[in-house]
């Protein structure tokens, strides 16, 4: 079996810890959480915080496009589509509020893609943001 490549991302925003944006073993794309945050900048698209760094008003559907657009990015540059998801594993920290914005949205984005789902709600996440994405591609060829 081949070593697993590694896929540090020059387009998607830094990640926030020790890890690489996704990880090929085999034939299988392993991404690791994504969330809304732009490169180079500490902005998270759609969330206003105070002079303390709390979290004042945040619009999630402008967040779930950021972080569609990040994973969308990450995918490309490892030589993946999103056609190639097979799961993605949802973290949202506001369920009764976002739920149905974040299907919306998701059905939106993903058409003609159609991984599996789980979605779970979650108290806080690293940074101040309301979404993150973990998702797992099948290549149709190893890279």
């Amino acid at each position: 079996m081949p070593k697993p490549n590694v896929t540090l991302s020059q387009q998607a925003p830094e990640p926030v810890g020790p890890y690489p944006h996704a990880r090929q073993c085999g034939k299988f794309l392993f991404l690791s959480g994504m969330g809304p945050r732009q490169r180079g900048s500490k902005k998270i698209p759609g969330v206003e915080l105070d002079a303390s760094g709390h979290v004042v008003a945040y619009d999630f559907e402008v967040q779930c496009r950021a972080v569609f657009a990040n994973v969308q990015t990450v995918l490309q540059e490892a030589g993946a589509k999103l056609e190639d998801l097979v799961d993605i594993t949802v973290f949202l920290t506001n369920m009764a509020q976002d739920f149905e914005t974040f299907n919306r949205l998701y059905s939106e984005f993903f058409v003609g893609c159609e991984p599996t789902r789980t979605t779970v709600g979650v108290t806080a996440l690293p940074t101040p943001i309301a979404i993150e994405l973990k998702c797992i591609a099948h290549l149709k060829q190893i890279l």
